[in-house]
């Protein structure tokens, strides 16, 4: 008997100018008492119009929290408290990735339903059912598996895109991934005949997702930065929040994510997730032995948008930690099992390198 067939999506996922001002219309039929998480930068570009909403449609904010600057145990654990006193009785997580992951995993605690509204367009998380943990001390801990996805996610066009570029830039490195990581999946839980397997549809979505990236990725981050919002730049939002986390459906990581946690150990690192992600699909590319046509191209990509293709790229680190950072991406615990072969630290680490010397003789 073959493996179950699954994948977790979020009830409804609604993108485009202005649409913020749903809002209130959507948390109605889920609950009355919304508490929002956020971060102080995202969540005050958006908190009038969330306010207004609400307001319009009865169900005014029983309160909020904009300090979430990491997704810890210890943020989760207070907001769970603080959500419960509030007796609040759905979730709304507005901002980046840490704070959409943290409000989340307070509504797995709870169980409360949980609407994700990014204020940018740096990571794929709005949708997904997990949450990346770290330390307190911003090293990775663990994805955090989540039993649900969020009801709504809820794109601004007119949000995201008014956010610095660079955000945009670390998105489509994030987004990259599923194009590598999710076929490699398929075929590990295929090889080791799990009982839960890929889906075809995200597959192909996946497929999609990185031919939007190729083809509108430039043009897309040329118009953020002229501050227009055209097809280019609505086509690579859907690619970065739905298309790129309906393929992985709460799960389907592997190589580049894995090295993306490895590297975190690393002193002077200074890139975010979605371009060490970046560097990880390289990374990941070279392991699957890819031609060298292929993986020239999607580095030249990368190039062209400014994520990171060289070691030093990724800031000033340590080169003594770089072993220990590939011993660490291959925790048994961590993405890289779900590569279909099996991946030694050596492998990780002269993959690295690999990468980091194509890059050089390319430039």
């Amino acid at each position: 008997m073959s493996g179950a067939r699954k994948v977790i999506l979020p009830s409804r996922y609604i993108q485009g100018q202005g649409v913020i001002s749903q809002l209130g219309a959507h948390v109605k039929q889920h609950g009355s008492k919304p508490f929002a998480v956020g971060g102080r930068t995202g969540f005050v570009k958006v908190k009038a119009r969330i306010q207004a909403s609400l307001l319009q449609a009865g169900v005014p904010l029983a309160g909020y929290d904009d300090t979430v600057t990491e997704c810890t145990y210890a943020k989760i654990n207070e907001l769970v408290a603080k959500v419960e006193e509030l007796e609040a009785d759905i979730l709304i997580g507005c901002g980046g990735g840490k704070a959409v992951d943290t409000a989340k995993a307070v509504s797995e605690k709870l169980q409360l339903p949980v609407i994700s509204i990014p204020t940018q367009c740096a990571t794929n998380a709005d949708q997904m059912a997990d949450a990346v943990i770290f330390s307190d001390d911003h090293k990775f801990l663990e994805d955090l598996y989540l039993s649900q996805a969020p009801v709504l996610v809820l794109v601004d066009t007119e949000v995201v895109a008014r956010a610095p570029p660079r955000y945009l830039v670390q998105g489509m490195g994030d987004a990259l991934a599923c194009g590598f990581e999710k076929p490699a999946y398929a075929e590990a839980q295929r090889l080791k005949k799990a009982p839960v397997l890929a889906t075809t549809a995200a597959l192909e979505v996946n497929l999609r997702c990185f031919q939007t990236l190729m083809t509108h990725g430039i043009q897309a981050k040329k118009d953020v930065e002229a501050g227009k919002i055209t097809d280019a730049v609505e086509a690579i939002v859907e690619a970065i929040k739905l298309q790129s986390g309906f393929g992985f459906g709460g799960d389907g990581c592997a190589a580049a994510h894995a090295v993306h946690n490895g590297l975190t150990i690393v002193p002077g690192l200074a890139r975010k997730h979605g371009e060490i992600v970046a560097f990880g699909t390289l990374v990941h590319m070279i392991l699957e032995k890819r031609s060298m046509g292929e993986i020239e191209r999607v580095m030249r990509w990368c190039m062209a948008i400014g994520l990171p293709t060289r070691l030093e790229d990724l800031g000033k680190l340590d080169m003594s930690y770089l072993p220990k950072a590939a011993e660490k991406a291959c925790d048994p615990k961590d993405s890289m099992s779900n590569m279909p072969f099996d991946v030694s630290p050596g492998m990780v680490l002269d993959a690295m390198y690999e990468v980091d010397r194509m890059a050089k003789a390319i430039r």
